[in-house]
């Protein structure tokens, strides 16, 4: 790239500047697609079924790197590390946050059964995204998260308000 370590601290001031700022971008560009499909319009389920689904092929893409950069970011790391490890810890807080406030408004709006813990859920979700970026990252392509996506939208589904 012709980028001297000088220039590079001179425009990030350290390496864990740069990383974050590399997170920053990606949770800018991809995370941002990904918050647009959880908060569509429609059905509390057809939103994390998309979710689930555009992420089982985004994250096994051919020619880019597998599963989200979040997800896996930095899960252990030296003492020295730690601002960075409770950062990146920060911002997948965030997205359970964004998944529990979804089903909390689907429990809201009469989607999901009263009685549905939304935390509960939105950490089950979560757990899925995540293994789902570790097999994506061991190798594994769509057409092997896909089955992992569409259990989680029965389990999902499963909390659905019975029709009236």
């Amino acid at each position: 790239m012709g980028i001297t370590p000088q220039s590079l601290y001179a425009a990030f001031v350290s390496k864990a500047d740069l990383y974050r700022e590399a997170l920053e971008r990606y949770r800018q560009e991809e995370g941002a697609a990904a918050g647009r499909n959880l908060n569509s319009e429609g059905h509390v389920v057809d939103a994390i079924a998309r979710l689930l689904r555009i992420s089982a092929h985004e994250f096994s893409l051919p020619g880019r790197p597998k599963g989200c950069m979040i997800s896996t970011a930095v899960l252990t790391c030296a003492v020295e590390n730690d601002a960075i490890a409770r950062h990146v810890t920060a911002l997948r807080d965030q997205t359970l946050a964004a998944l529990e406030a979804r089903l909390r408004r689907g429990i809201e709006e009469g989607e999901l059964r009263e009685h549905t813990d939304a935390g509960g859920l939105a950490r089950f979700i979560g757990a899925i995204l995540q293994g789902m970026t570790v097999q994506a990252q061991d190798g594994a392509g769509e057409a092997d998260l896909l089955p992992i996506a569409e259990f989680a939208i029965a389990e999902v589904a499963r909390h659905r308000q019975a029709a009236a």
